[in-house]
């Protein structure tokens, strides 16, 4: 079966989407793919892993509805996709209805930071912040919008890898609102 013949996420629904999330290097992936369309291969010189281990992973992200074939293009003697990560598409949310898999996600997006944290560029101005307090609802929204507004402009914004000009930033964002305490 072709990836052309998989079936999407509008088939498969938002679990599989969620599934696919939970897993840091297909994080990696959908960073990499943000700012250009790649092939398997550079994606694994990119990542340091095998052709055959960043197609699976690749495959899966697709079968999600996370990356769209951007284009193809001919390499000895066989046909290279290039991948474009979907990133302005709706993601699966955090919200009444979310499966349990957005958990493993959570989790998944815990550990991708905490391995991202030691490369750090530690002379440069980061933001580092935890919060569980009581605002108003209007607070809540304008922070909850500022924080989207953020995430679209890195996205937006994302240059291939090692582009001349760019720096690589990190930003990583949970936000939800709590259930009072019993």
């Amino acid at each position: 079966m072709s990836l052309e013949d998989e079936p999407t996420v509008s088939a498969r629904g938002d679990v599989h989407r969620l599934r696919a999330l939970a897993h840091p290097v297909r994080l990696e992936m959908l960073s990499l793919l943000t700012g250009t369309a790649m092939s398997a291969a550079e994606v694994a010189r990119e990542l340091d892993l095998t052709q055959a281990n960043a197609s699976y992973h690749l495959r899966l992200l697709r079968d999600a509805g996370l990356l769209v074939i951007a284009g193809e293009e001919k390499v000895n003697g066989g046909v290279a996709k290039r991948y474009r990560h979907l990133w302005d598409q709706p993601q699966p949310g955090v919200g009444p209805g979310s499966p349990d898999d957005v958990d493993a996600v959570v989790r998944t997006l815990s550990d991708a930071v905490s391995l991202r944290l030691p490369r750090r560029v530690r002379e440069e101005r980061g933001h580092f912040t935890d919060a569980d307090l009581w605002v108003e609802p209007a607070v809540w929204d304008q922070v909850t919008n500022l924080l989207t507004e953020a995430s679209r402009l890195m996205h937006a914004e994302a240059k291939p890898p090692h582009a001349e000009g760019t720096v690589r930033g990190n930003l990583s964002i949970l936000a939800f609102r709590l259930q009072d305490q019993p």
